[in-house]
């Protein structure tokens, strides 16, 4: 099989190349670096040549609301049109769980825009859907803190190692095209507040974790359980907090 992994230098794409070529599968880890470009689309008709299966899993450079929805959607455009051109008959994409229970929250809106071209692109997929990372754990509590206090919200999290996501990840694109989307998860959930509390304790570091319901998710606020799988049967990971951090 080959596969053709769009932001395979990133955090994902590169632990699902590694997956992959190890399983003895012709993988093209696509990135600005090697001169394939899903923006532009630079790159992407040569690289998508004779691919069986395309990984959609690159990450805006911006966060900024305008930015992001411009990245997603002018990449997801360019990579299924290309993929429909070259007959590539799967693409797998990775998106979040709760992405359309978030609505204020602009990169949520760009991800629903990006899930939306690929569904109607007329090109096989399988949208997977993942809890946030256990790798961002760092990334919330130092945007929520002021001073020596982290304030988040006490909503449910329920994250996932990125090595698990990339399994997952990996597992789809050896599959059959499913059309739909699949939730994934960690094995464990937990208040917002609890999980950043028992992070910063288990790296030594002394600021103080307050949990209120009110307070935002990168400018968002959330209800309890709008960034869990909620119905259906998710697929979780094998990955707990504590040997994630015992890894690290």
């Amino acid at each position: 099989m080959k596969a053709v992994i769009i932001g395979g230098a990133g955090l994902i794409g590169s632990k699902v190349a590694k997956i992959l070529t190890d399983g003895g599968h012709q993988v093209i880890a696509a990135s600005r670096r090697n001169g394939i470009d899903s923006v532009t689309g630079a790159g992407l008709a040569e690289a998508l040549k004779g691919a069986d299966v395309v990984v959609d899993v690159p990450n805006s450079p911006s966060f900024e609301e305008e930015a992001v929805l411009e990245f997603f959607t002018k990449s997801s455009t360019n990579i299924t049109r290309e993929a429909k051109k070259a007959g590539v008959k799967h693409v797998v994409a990775l998106s979040i769980v709760g992405v359309d229970r978030v609505p204020t929250n602009g990169y949520f809106r760009a991800k629903v825009a990006q899930e939306e071209i690929i569904k109607k692109s007329g090109v096989p997929y399988t949208i997977v859907r993942a809890t946030q990372f256990l790798e961002f754990l760092d990334a919330i509590a130092y945007t929520s803190t002021q001073g020596d206090v982290v304030t988040v919200s006490t909503a449910y999290l329920q994250p996932i190692a990125a090595d698990d996501v990339a399994k997952f990840i990996a597992d789809a694109a050896v599959a059959e095209a499913r059309n739909e989307t699949i939730d994934i998860a960690g094995p464990e959930a937990f208040h917002t507040n609890e999980i950043i509390q028992k992070y910063l304790a288990k790296n030594g570091d002394g600021r103080t974790v307050v949990g209120d319901p009110e307070a935002g998710y990168f400018g968002s606020k959330l209800e309890p359980n709008s960034l869990i799988p909620v119905g259906g049967t998710p697929k979780l990971g094998s990955i707990t907090f504590d040997a994630w951090v015992s890894a690290t």
